[in-house]
């Protein structure tokens, strides 16, 4: 019996344990790190290298999208299981664009997570409750209007639905902060016409109008997180 190894990332403590708990009744199974939050949990990725990473898309740092989509430019060893609340359909193309291999409701069942876990040690993807194939993964981001063979590996992504880059996300997160474009020209040490194009950008990819609309978005699904001293104020 090969030994399976693990990492469960999510910053709710009672959620994360019992995830661990429920893992660990597999004989197979072993965890062997944890993490609450997204920076450290790319560290213990790139150190530990756990077969799976079952991985929470709302953290505080980076999120799980960005963390997805770290493992693939790093092309680590890791196979990626995003756990979330937010299950509509272009967070799951998003998903897969990143490198996930499953994408799975917070309120999935333990022995669903277990055969989850098990499909995609067999090399294939797990989408809203589907078992695919690499090709039939390619065939149905293709019926959605995005062409990417999953089975091939590259670096970036493809489609108009591409997660965002590292740099868009940053300034993601600083408008959802209610940065003005000065402001986080100066934060990101870049100029005032490229912080402009970042977010003509985001508001391209997202598909929405104004910087207000993007920050709903990424708000509803957990790519970036209010601080509570830091109420969010849209500027121009």
């Amino acid at each position: 019996m090969n030994e399976i190894t693990l990492m469960v990332v999510d910053d709710h403590p009672i959620f994360r344990q019992g995830v661990i708990d429920a893992l660990s009744l597999e004989p197979d199974f072993r965890v062997i790190g944890e993490a609450d939050n997204g920076d450290t949990a790319l560290e213990l990725i790139r150190e530990r290298l756990p077969d799976v990473v079952i991985l929470d898309v709302n953290l505080p740092g980076l999120n799980g999208q960005q963390i997805t989509r770290r493992i693939s430019l790093e092309r680590l060893p890791c196979r990626v299981v995003l756990v979330t609340a937010y299950d509509d359909e272009a967070q799951i193309i998003f998903a897969i664009q990143a490198g996930a291999k499953a994408y799975c409701a917070k309120d999935i069942a333990p022995d669903a997570l277990m055969g989850v876990v098990r499909t995609v040690m067999e090399g294939k993807y797990v989408i809203q409750d589907r078992v695919m194939s690499a090709e039939e993964v390619t065939e149905w981001l293709k019926a959605r209007g995005i062409t990417q063979d999953v089975s091939k590996k590259r670096r970036g992504t493809t489609g108009e639905l591409a997660p965002l880059s590292e740099r868009e996300m940053e300034v993601l997160t600083l408008l959802s902060k209610g940065y003005s474009n000065k402001e986080i020209a100066l934060e990101l040490d870049i100029s005032h016409q490229t912080v402009k194009n970042h977010v003509t950008a985001i508001l391209r990819k997202l598909g929405v109008n104004d910087r207000t609309q993007a920050v709903v978005y990424a708000l509803q699904r957990g790519w970036v997180r209010l601080d509570d001293d830091l109420p969010f104020v849209a500027n121009g």
